[in-house]
Parts: C-alpha cells; structure tokens; sequence
C-alpha cells in the first residue's frame, strides 16, 4: 500500500502511525510544526474525524477499502454495556496476524510482521499462513515455522523478547518458538491508536 512520505503524513496524524518517527528529533519537529499551525484556525469535527480514521488506518497499514469494511462490520454491533462498535473495531484491528505477530515482538514494525507473514514464517495451529489479515482467535496457536527457526530474522529474538512486555491477550514460550492468543485485547490491555468513537462517528455520516 502506497501511502506517501512518512514524515509529513506523521506531522499531520503524530509519530505512533509509523515506528521510524516516533523519536525525541521528530517530536521536537511537530511540536514546532503545531504550535505553528495552532496559530492559525482549528479543525472542524469533520476535520478532526477525519485526522482521526487516517491514523487509526495508516497506523495498521490498511487500505482504505480495507479499513472501511472493518468498520461497517463494527457498525452492524448492537452495543452493549460490555462491548460497543468502537470494542468491536479495536478487537478486528488487533486480531489481524500481522499485528499479532508485531505485538509478539517478532516484528519491529506492522509492515515487517505482514511480509513475515506474506514469506510464509508463521504457523497458526501448526499450519503455515501466508495471509497477514487473517483473523486470529481465543486458543490460536501462533508459531514460527520449523524451517524458519534458524533464519538470521529471528536469532536476536530471545533477547528481545526478554527486555520486551508482552500484552496481557497474548502468551509466548520461547524455547518452543510458539505462543497463542489467550484472550480478547481491550483498550486497556492494547492501546487503541486513535479516537475509534469519531471514526466510527466519520462513516457514520
């Protein structure tokens, strides 16, 4: 997916859309560049919603037809008091194994875990995938695939996996190379990367 030079697209949405801008040298660009644009007259409601789906979707590396079939599916939730449309939305977006396999530290960026993905490295429930937007489930087992073991890609990820905290949604055995999905991620346990009540609020007009 095209989507742009990163740098600028960041200024206008903020670092956590892509991993190479969140450091102390582009927080102190955007900040300058804020105070900047503060001057000037704020957003509309359309505006900031807006600002708001194109982080959440540039964030996961999503099309916008993608996206957009993401959050009609939300949108036919009824909510209730344990799970509203914006819960949906979030659980979708973070049960995609690309981002699974990101949030497992396996990966350093979303994009990196969807070619991990993509090249055939990862097993669920024994079986290798090469579908990076396949829904994962409560007992999935995710895994590296035997011949992958060895590959230079991932012979640094016990260290990293060491000096990382895994989410609470997610289990890891480093010695087996395998973990699993051992329950549903919420806004607590994975933080959502925008305002998903105004994204919704955005298609919903």
């Amino acid at each position: 997916m095209k989507i742009g030079p990163k740098y600028k697209i960041a200024k206008r949405l903020g670092p956590s859309v892509f991993e190479k801008t969140q450091t102390q040298k582009f927080a102190i660009a955007a900040e300058r560049s804020e105070r900047t644009r503060k001057r000037g007259r704020g957003p509309t409601e359309f505006g900031r919603q807006l600002l708001e789906k194109q982080k959440v979707r540039i964030t996961y590396g999503l099309s916008e037809k993608q996206f957009s079939a993401y959050v009609a599916q939300a949108m036919k939730t009824h909510a209730t008091a344990e799970l509203t449309p914006a819960d949906v939305l979030h659980r979708l977006l973070e049960l995609r194994l690309d981002n699974v396999v990101y949030r497992l530290g396996l990966a350093p960026t979303r994009r990196a875990a969807r070619q991990m993905v993509s090249h055939g490295h990862i097993t669920v429930d024994g079986r290798k995938t090469t579908i990076p937007s396949r829904q994962v489930h409560v007992g999935d087992v995710i895994g590296i695939r035997e011949g992958s073991k060895d590959l230079p890609l991932f012979e640094s990820y016990a260290t990293r996996f060491a000096e990382m905290s895994l989410p609470q949604w997610l289990t890891w055995d480093v010695k087996k190379m395998q973990g699993g999905v051992a329950g549903m991620p919420s806004t607590e346990s994975a933080q959502p990367a925008g305002d998903l009540i105004s994204v919704l609020s955005f298609y919903s007009r």
